[in-house]
């Protein structure tokens, strides 16, 4: 039996309504199944090594998610929310439940214990511990307006992950019918973040229908395909590959504000996962490197280097 994908003109003359606006992460298997995802990944990806290192934290996310209990939004802020087209648990408002710190601290603690830490690891670790409070928040700060000046990568990825068990802890708890319509292109209805990739999924509801995943809080958002991600232009949309690689992650970029994100197909690989599948593709980023587009958002495991006095 094969299953048809719909083009972007028949998505768009359905009734709306039909289509599933919102998935939320599943709080039971959504860094479990990322994790496993990596591994799979990582021996025919060129940072291969480090890809099997971020399994590892992403293991101890799901650990830690299962532990993890934030402050959810109250009645009115959902109502505000709602009454502005805001965003539900807004990442850039500069509060977020302190607990987050003791998160990052958890998910060093299964690092660690997960195997033998080398020594550049291990610095990076001692690092993470040395810092204050205010020290870790002016960095969550940072990470999330993309001051890619003010953080390191070697201690960014992790200071992300913490943030994201957090926000997906949120996530998974919401109710879709709360969740507002937001009118800024790419910003993530739950936490207002960028999305890391898109998804084209297959089965049920959401069979054919192309979903960005919320590189924060893990929250996917329908959008109709070749229609950029970034800037909502439908004009110049090309899709990039590499001959004899993997035919179920592209790179969809836009000739109108020149970057690009990559794009999946579950009916080519059903195992498919944005963040993961993002990052242990490498290579392509290199080619859209080449070909004169930027990254519309950083994989948010893996931080770009940048000058600090740039």
């Amino acid at each position: 039996m094969t299953q048809r994908i719909l083009e972007p003109r028949e998505i768009e003359a359905l009734d709306p309504s039909a289509i599933p606006r919102i998935r939320l992460p599943e709080r039971a298997t959504h860094f479990a199944a990322r994790a496993e995802r990596l591994r799979h990944l990582a021996p025919r990806s060129p940072i291969g090594g480090y890809v099997r290192l971020m399994a590892a934290l992403v293991d101890a996310q799901q650990a830690v998610l299962e532990h993890t209990a934030a402050q959810m939004p109250d009645a009115d802020a959902v109502a505000n929310a709602q009454r502005h087209s805001m965003p539900i648990l807004p990442a850039h408002s500069g509060e977020r439940d302190p607990q987050w710190r003791e998160v990052l601290r958890r998910l060093l603690d299964h690092v660690e214990a997960a195997g033998a830490v080398a020594p550049a690891l291990a610095k990076v670790i001692d690092t993470l511990r040395a810092m204050s409070d205010a020290e870790l928040d002016a960095q969550a700060d940072a990470l999330l307006a993309q001051r890619y000046a003010e953080v390191s990568p070697a201690t960014a990825p992790f200071i992300m992950a913490a943030l994201q068990v957090i926000w997906t802890d949120l996530a998974s708890r919401l109710d879709t019918r709360d969740i507002p319509y937001v009118d800024a292109p790419g910003a993530c209805p739950v936490c207002g973040v960028p999305p890391v990739a898109s998804i084209v999924r297959v089965g049920g509801a959401y069979q054919g229908y192309r979903y960005v995943q919320c590189s924060l809080c893990g929250t996917e958002t329908h959008v109709v395909r070749v229609k950029c991600t970034n800037c909502d232009s439908t004009k110049g949309i090309a899709y990039h590959g590499i001959d004899g690689g993997d035919p179920a992650v592209k790179a969809e970029s836009c000739d109108e504000c020149h970057t690009y994100r990559k794009i999946g197909y579950q009916e080519k690989d059903l195992d498919f996962e944005p963040l993961a599948d993002d990052l242990a593709s490498l290579t392509l980023d290199l080619l859209m490197s080449d070909a004169g587009y930027r990254r519309a958002s950083p994989n948010p495991l893996l931080w770009p280097d940048v000058p600090a006095d740039q």
